[in-house]
């Protein structure tokens, strides 16, 4: 390959590569992670546990359905108690003003651990969020999440928890 070849090649080559600074802002806000922590199951008195969890939605899958805005989100948390519970689902946004109201729906599998035997190993996670926003890119919330399996084993006590979160993009 000559020179010339080289350098057309090279321009090209950055060209298709290249993106401008606005491009890059709107793709670096794309991608959103929440940070939790609450109570496993805290109306069940002799098996609540403080939990700890994270939660990934990437904003480019989102949706505008009759259903509202659809993004399909994928998490993890864990109790004090070593319970686990990884997920992948979808939600629905909606927001007034501020306020976002943000219902989900998550099967995934769950690893009892020390903590409470929930009747199988895979469980469905109904939510609902309230968060406000402190700003473009972060938000601070409350949420309630019901796990369950659906009778899917012998036994479904199922566990109620609630959550503090804070969201942030990137």
């Amino acid at each position: 390959m000559n020179f010339k070849n080289f350098l057309t090649t090279l321009f090209l080559v950055l060209f298709a590569f290249s993106i401008t600074a606005e491009e890059l802002e709107r793709k670096s806000q794309n991608t959103e992670f929440s940070v939790y922590t609450g109570m496993f199951d805290f109306s069940d008195d002799g098996k609540k546990s403080t939990l700890l969890g994270f939660q990934h939605q990437n904003e480019d899958l989102n949706r505008n359905t009759f259903l509202g805005n659809l993004s399909p989100i994928t998490g993890a948390l864990i109790t004090a108690d070593a319970a686990s519970y990884l997920y992948t689902g979808v939600q629905a946004q909606y927001k007034l003003g501020a306020l976002n109201i943000t219902p989900s729906f998550t099967p995934g599998l769950y690893f009892e651990g020390d903590g409470k035997d929930l009747g199988h190993l895979i469980e469905f996670k109904s939510e609902l969020q309230f968060s406000l926003d402190l700003s473009n890119t972060s938000e601070l919330g409350l949420s309630y999440n019901h796990i369950s399996n659906a009778s899917l084993g012998d036994k479904n006590p199922g566990a109620n928890s609630y959550m503090f979160n804070f969201f942030k993009n990137f």
